[in-house]
Parts: C-alpha cells; sequence; structure tokens
C-alpha cells in the first residue's frame, strides 16, 4: 500500500471536496479540462451509515469517475471506520475532514476543530485503516508553529495515514480574513514526511500549481476557489464562460443534482460579468432559476449579448472598470477567470471606516432629526421599529389597508372588518345610538338589548 498513489498514476492535479460543489457532474467537467483525481463532497459518517438514502443520494459516481476519493467527517472511530467499509467499493481511498474551519464543524466537533485532540484521532485514522483494504488519508490545516504543525503531521502519518494534503492556512483564516497560505509550512511538512502528500492553497492558474511543486516538492496539488471559477484550471487555459457553463449543464442533464448547486456553479463562472449592472436581469434570472431550462436562458442571454465581442466584431472597451480601479482588465469579463479576494488588512481597515460612518450616523439620528429637532431615544427606537417594518407602521397608521375611518371628523384608522367602515371608537358610538351590531369590532349593543328585553319580559310574566 505504500506505493498505492503510483497505482492512480501519480496525479499532479486535483480537485477539492466542497460542500454542494463537488458533485459528480462537475467532478466529471474538471476531469475532462486536465484534473485527474477527485474528491467527493464532505460526507457526515453518522448519517452515512444510518441513513440509506443519504448514501444513495449523496455518494454518486459511475467509472468515468475514477480514481475517487470520498471524504468523510466525524469524531467517532466506530462509526467512521463504518461509514468508511460502506464506502469502500466505490472509490480508491477514504480521506478524513480535519479542515473544515466552518462553524457548523465547530458544533459538531469535527473538521479543523479535532486538531487539538490528537489521542482522538490516532484512534480514528487507526480504527479506518483496519476497516478497509484501501488507503485512509487526511486533509488538514497547519498551526502558527511550524513545528507543532510538523508534528501533526508526523503523528497522523504513525497512525495509519496513507496520503496528506495539507491547507497552508490555520482554522482562523477563513471567508474575509482568509489571506495567503504558507507554502512555508507546506514544505517544512513535506521534508519531514515520508508519504505522499498533496498542497491546498494559494492556486489560481496552472502556473501557481507548478511553482507550489517546484518549491513544496509536494506530489500534487488540490485546487478548491481556483477551480470554481475556472474548471478548465488544470488545463492551462481561460475559456469562455458560457461555453464551460453550456458543456456543465449538459453533464448535470446525464446526471442531475440539485438546482442549488447549479445555481452556485454558475454564479462562480459568472463571477466577473455580473458585476457589471448592464447584467442585473440575467443575474436576477439566475438567482430564481429552478430548472434546466432557466440555467440555460442565462447561458443564452449573456452569449448573446457578448459573443460578438469575443468574436472580435465589436470592439469592447471597460470603461466603468478603467474609471472605478485606473487600469484596464486583464482578461475581459467574459472570460473564466480567478476571484481575487480582499487582503484581510484591506477588509478590516474597510470595517473599520464603515463601522466608524455608521456610529457617526446613528449618533446624528438619535440627536436630531432632519429639521434639526432633538430626538428622544424612546421615539427613535419606536421610528427605527417602523423602518424595519414600513408595511405594519403603514397599517398601524393607517388601519389595515392604509384607509381613514368614514367620519370626516375622525383622523383614526378604519376596522379593517368594520361592518360600517369607521374605526372602533366611532363604530361603538353608532352602535349605541343608532341600536345596531357591529361583526367586525365585536359590538353586539341591539343583540344584548334584545336578551335583556327578553329576559325582563319572562321576569315580569312569572311574577
Amino acid at each position: 500500500m505504500a506505493n498505492w498513489i503510483f497505482e492512480l498514476n501519480n496525479p499532479q492535479f486535483v480537485v477539492a471536496p466542497m460542500v454542494d460543489a463537488s458533485e459528480l457532474a462537475w467532478r466529471l467537467l474538471c476531469r475532462r479540462h486536465g484534473a485527474n483525481l477527485c474528491y467527493t463532497p464532505m460526507l457526515h459518517s453518522n448519517v452515512f451509515t444510518k441513513d440509506a438514502k443519504y448514501r444513495k443520494d449523496n455518494l454518486v459516481t459511475c467509472e468515468e469517475d475514477r480514481p475517487l476519493i470520498v471524504q468523510f467527517c466525524g469524531n467517532n472511530p466506530e462509526i467512521m471506520a463504518s461509514a468508511a467499509k460502506l464506502a469502500e467499493e466505490y472509490c480508491d481511498a477514504i480521506d478524513i475532514n480535519l479542515g473544515c474551519p466552518q462553524s457548523i464543524a465547530k458544533r459538531g466537533r469535527y473538521g479543523s476543530f479535532l486538531q487539538d485532540d490528537w489521542e482522538l484521532l490516532k484512534e480514528i485514522v487507526t480504527a479506518m485503516s483496519k476497516a478497509v483494504s484501501i488507503p485512509i488519508t487526511c486533509k488538514v490545516r497547519i498551526f502558527e508553529d511550524i513545528d507543532k504543525s510538523v508534528n501533526y503531521a508526523k503523528m497522523l502519518e504513525a497512525s495509519g495515514c496513507k496520503l496528506l494534503t495539507v491547507h497552508g492556512r490555520t482554522r482562523e483564516q477563513k471567508g474575509p480574513l482568509t489571506g495567503i497560505a504558507s507554502w512555508k509550512h507546506i514544505k517544512a511538512i513535506r521534508e519531514s514526511v515520508s508519504i505522499p502528500m498533496l498542497a491546498n492553497g494559494n492556486i489560481q492558474c496552472l502556473e501557481d500549481v507548478y511553482r507550489c511543486i517546484e518549491y513544496t516538492k509536494v506530489d500534487g496539488v488540490m485546487s478548491a476557489e481556483g477551480i470554481l471559477t475556472n474548471p478548465a484550471l488544470f488545463e492551462g487555459i481561460n475559456p469562455v464562460t458560457w461555453e464551460l457553463a453550456e458543456e456543465y449543464l449538459e453533464l448535470v442533464y446525464r446526471y442531475p443534482c440539485p438546482s442549488s448547486y447549479v445555481r452556485g456553479h454558475l454564479f462562480k463562472i459568472f463571477h466577473k460579468i455580473f458585476t457589471f449592472d448592464e447584467n442585473n436581469d440575467d443575474r436576477q434570472l439566475l438567482a430564481t432559476a429552478q430548472n434546466i431550462n432557466d440555467f440555460k436562458k442565462v447561458c443564452e442571454n449573456l452569449k448573446n449579448k457578448y459573443q460578438p465581442y469575443q468574436e472580435g466584431k465589436i470592439h469592447y472597451e471597460d470603461e466603468e472598470n478603467i474609471s472605478r480601479t485606473g487600469y484596464n482588465l486583464i482578461l475581459p469579463p467574459w472570460i473564466c477567470q480567478p476571484y481575487v479576494r480582499m487582503s484581510p488588512e484591506a477588509h478590516t481597515q474597510k470595517m473599520h471606516e464603515l463601522s466608524k460612518n455608521q456610529n457617526n450616523q446613528e449618533c446624528k439620528r438619535i440627536n436630531e432629526d432632519q429639521d434639526g429637532n432633538h430626538i428622544s431615544r424612546k421615539k427613535m427606537k419606536k421610528m427605527k421599529r417602523m423602518m424595519r417594518r414600513p408595511q405594519k407602521a403603514d397599517q398601524n397608521q393607517n388601519g389595515r389597508n392604509g384607509d381613514i375611518c368614514f367620519n370626516d371628523k375622525c383622523p383614526n384608522p378604519l376596522g379593517g372588518k368594520c361592518t360600517y367602515k369607521l374605526c372602533k371608537k366611532c363604530c361603538k358610538n353608532k352602535c349605541y345610538e343608532e341600536d345596531l351590531d357591529c361583526r367586525g369590532h365585536r359590538i353586539l349593543v341591539h343583540t344584548r338589548r334584545e336578551i335583556a328585553k327578553l329576559f325582563a319580559n319572562k321576569n315580569t310574566e312569572e311574577t
């Protein structure tokens, strides 16, 4: 088993396990464009062992979908081993997710939130290795300290891990604070373990793959965010967005998946083209699309709009982008290209400025209105409630439908079900004066008077 990776033709270009994003249709698309190893989305070991429908819906594969690694999350060695045994015949290896940094992983105590419990991880890797005949692999994140990261990797190797994927970011580096992955950590780990190893982080194009391999000496490179925006990343090309999208939709037709997966992929592929206001209608169409025809319509609309530019029939000038950034696009917006995150430092500064501006505006709103009149704190709270729920505020002021009491001298809102189109106060007065009932306001003046008369007559007869 030590040389099992060679039996897979030494895959260098690897598609990462991505929840709701590395389903069969997407894996096949990436394989067509250079990927030679794919992971399934993360599967929950506990649910996988108990729910046959979950297994059927989530572990979907075919003959073209090899080599394949199935990834599980969990924290119970016995359950993880049982899940691995159920998936063994459908894949070439089983991976343990030790890298997920999301809050759901913290609540479920899996992913990167197991990286501090080394004894438990030893039990999990050992139990899974004994349960199946195929390799057990691990995908991890680094610690800030290089030595601790190295010892962590050695521990997993000693426990039976046969392939290590190292994401060069810490557990805290996520979302807008993702930042740059540390290839220095990855290189140190590569030099300390003897098992095959993949690197993950900072991969936006094929040149990044080769730079990473040259620097870290890993066996291969995994891409997640980069390949979502350009499924042909490992092919070394930047194709036209609608061509990749249409190819993906053909695979979805053959291998159906939830519409939310498709929508997410198309938003990633068209991410640059959707930054322009002229495409807001197509963006909205994609956001509400529910079937394959809706998704194809988005592709068709964008193709009709930008294909003349792609073919050189019309000259494209991105005046909006030039004025916004001071430089022209390296690639036109209809071409697949990387999504470039704002740096953590820039994001922190931006949030600080926004918070400061909001606080200043809030202080002004609390102190005075547009006319400069002082507003009390109590009144401000009421105004905020009205701003949050303008429809309800309008109902409170002007009745259910915004109508006013039919009494010309009354400014109150009318009752929504009032028989006489009056507010409750005016309706009550009318009923008392004219001996009437109003079922809408539950005012039963006439009925009660009749009951009183009957009761009075009955008493008179008895006496």
